[in-house]
């Protein structure tokens, strides 16, 4: 009796705990309280529900300030994450000061009085970056060495300087003179120095620019060559080159920057510097809100993409502009939805801090730069709150613009991005978006090893299909992998774009580890997915399989099915919100459905369709295969699944017909 009495009272404390958890875990979820479906009838988004969202991640991250003396340090996520050793721990918490900053700044800039966890946030961040320049702080950052090249310091002092920058009233004027003078001889000595060749020179910008304005000697001459030189990476369209990538940095990185920069510093000193920066920005309107879903949600692209919401800081500042071509209710909608699409999902959190990863954690997307507190690069979205109220882009309307405007059903939208040779296309059907840019950089010159990677390496990224890893045996989504010549299935990676030319996207591609492996690539959106028309250019046998985009299993089972249609064999797979379906129409040996595990950001578990090929001849083949979508519960019709025959083939082009009577001629010389 005695026993049981002792087991029912730990099985009820036990049962207390998984509640509290429970409660825990429900809370962590961000919350829009009071939403306004009056001026934002999409996602019920206003100016006060930013601030929300800002101070419930500066909440998250004041959960573990105590005092003073605490610093922004947070739970390492297991994997390359760093710290890997002490020496990297005073960077680590830079990191967490600095960042945090970007989300502290605007709200303290507003309520300079603000308190969290009984810790007056003013007085913290004043308090810790006095103490960066204390030798006999455990924080402190020592002045650049004579010789010394760019480092992680380079970039959180950059971020420093731009909130100082932006917020001197509270974060550098009650400081002490002497203070500011030690501290000005440490971030100076990293401004006034050596950089990368990409965004980075903004971070130097930044550094001479806020003690430019402040009254220090700074050496003009390079803040201006690293202004001019960072013009110089602009390539159109609101497209910059991040040396040699493009990605999220490539717009939103040196957009914001750029815009920063003139409106808080360039049009006083250097106003025909800052005219071109702001010409720049007016470019993006036209090209960058194409890139985002009609539900205001981003694509998984490129590096640091656990830096989130940041993607969207260039939407907000268009504030600063009044400019009537501008519809600012749509950017407002992108920015809210893109801010909800992550902090509203249940992986998002863990420890009350963001994870490093897309949802939740995702070790294939986290690059060996990063540490746990380096996620709050994210809160670079709510520099946004430094736009004034009466700014149409709070006050405008939110709508989701081309997307109920212009966009028709059974279309697809594509718009060619030019010089930096990006594709960004639109499907109504499913409000989605998708993008295919530069991949070029082999794995034995990538050492930090992310953009030899499927960071970059997909054929195309889908906001509705996030991408999963290439799997131990094979399994790939939104590529090709070849068995190399030491058997194991490689990756393309090597990319070439050649032209866009009649809505077709080519390009040619070759092996990293075999150049005698090599395709021509051409790729044609279509109203309800792709259609690859591909040719390998071979001069030996090839062992390769194709991918479809990914599905994550979600509350149910992934259900596959397969049928016939005009001769062709048809795969679907559904997982209750999306049916994918792969049809071979030329040179495929046969069509699988994988399940993966670890692989992909939604779920644990996935299944990716892949067409195979092993091919016994040297001569060219064309390989052509439909890549198909709808939601799920939706019905396939025949002219849908098989909506393209191929007529004719030469030596150097396939033409192909729609089932609207429409040709193509791919045309591959």
């Amino acid at each position: 009796m005695n026993q049981l009495k002792v087991f029912l009272f730990f099985a009820g404390i036990f049962s207390l705990s998984l509640f509290a958890q429970q409660k825990e875990n429900t809370a962590a979820v961000f919350q829009i309280k009071k939403p306004d479906y009056t001026v934002s009838p999409q996602t019920g988004m206003t100016k006060q529900h930013w601030k929300d969202a800002a101070l419930y991640l500066l909440e998250g991250a004041f959960s573990y300030i105590h005092k003073l003396d605490d610093p922004m340090q947070f739970p390492k996520q297991e994997g390359k994450s760093y710290p890997s050793n002490p020496n990297q721990v005073p960077t680590e918490k830079l990191e967490g000061l600095c960042r945090t900053l970007f989300i502290a700044s605007p709200l303290l800039k507003e309520n300079p009085n603000l308190v969290i966890n009984n810790i007056k946030v003013a007085d913290y961040y004043r308090y810790q970056i006095v103490k960066l320049a204390d030798p006999n702080s455990p924080t402190y950052i020592e002045p650049r060495a004579k010789n010394g090249g760019p480092s992680q310091k380079l970039v959180e002092f950059g971020a420093l300087a731009l909130s100082l920058l932006t917020n001197p009233e509270v974060l550098w004027k009650p400081l002490p003179q002497n203070q500011k003078d030690d501290l000005a001889k440490i971030m100076i000595s990293y401004g006034d120095g050596p950089t990368v060749d990409s965004n980075w020179k903004f971070f130097n910008i930044f550094v001479l620019s806020f003690f430019k304005e402040q009254g220090y000697t700074v050496n003009e001459k390079l803040l201006v060559e690293y202004l001019e030189k960072s013009l110089k990476h602009y390539r159109g369209n609101g497209w910059y080159n991040d040396s040699p990538a493009y990605d999220y940095y490539s717009m939103w990185a040196f957009q914001m920057y750029g815009n920063i920069w003139s409106e808080f510093f360039g049009k006083k000193y250097y106003p025909e510097i800052a005219a071109k920066f702001m010409s720049n920005f007016s470019d993006l309107k036209h090209n960058y809100p194409y890139l985002f879903s009609k539900d205001g949600e981003m694509i998984m692209w490129g590096r640091s993409i656990s830096y989130r919401t940041g993607a969207v800081v260039p939407f907000p500042l268009m504030g600063f502009q009044n400019d009537p071509d501008i519809n600012y209710g749509w950017m407002r909608r992108i920015s809210s939805g893109v801010i909800k699409q992550f902090l509203t999902h249940p992986d998002f959190m863990k420890d009350n801090v963001p994870t490093l990863g897309f949802y939740g954690e995702f070790e294939p997307a986290v690059q060996n730069y990063s540490c746990r507190g380096s996620v709050y690069w994210m809160g670079k979205i709510f520099l946004g709150l430094l736009v004034p109220d009466n700014s149409p882009f709070w006050t405008a309307k939110e709508n989701n613009g081309d997307w109920d405007t212009t966009f028709k059903k059974d279309e697809v939208y594509s718009k060619y991005q030019g010089d930096s040779q990006i594709l960004i296309t639109d499907y109504p059907n499913i409000g989605a978006s998708e993008v295919r840019a530069w991949c070029h950089e082999k794995v034995k010159d990538d050492w930090q090893k992310f953009r030899s990677t499927e960071n970059y390496n997909r054929l195309s990224y889908n906001s509705a299909f996030p991408w999963q890893a290439d799997g131990p045996n094979g399994e790939v989504a939104m590529n090709y992998v070849i068995k190399n010549k030491d058997d194991k299935w490689e990756a393309f990676r090597l990319f070439n774009f050649k032209k866009f030319e009649n809505d077709i996207y080519y390009r040619n591609v070759v092996l990293e580890t075999d150049e005698n492996i090599k395709f021509s690539l051409a790729e044609i959106p279509l109203p309800n997915g792709i259609l690859r028309v591909d040719r390998n250019d071979s001069d030996k046998p090839v062992s390769m399989r194709l991918g479809h985009y990914a599905l994550p299993k979600l509350d149910k089972e992934i259900i596959s099915s397969k049928k016939n249609i005009a001769g062709h064999e048809v795969t679907i797979i559904d997982n209750g919100k999306y049916q994918l379906a792969m049809i071979p129409l030329l040179g495929w040996d046969k069509t699988e459905v994988l399940k993966a595990k670890g692989l992909h950001p939604e779920s644990n578990e996935s299944s990716v369709m892949n067409v195979s090929s092993d091919s016994k001849s040297n001569k060219k083949g064309i390989y052509a295969t439909l890549m198909l979508w709808k939601k799920s519960g939706e019905k396939w019709k025949k002219e849908e699944l098989v909506p393209v025959k191929i007529l004719q083939q030469t030596d150097g082009s396939v033409t192909v017909e729609f089932d609207k009577g429409t040709k193509k001629v791919i045309n591959f010389k």
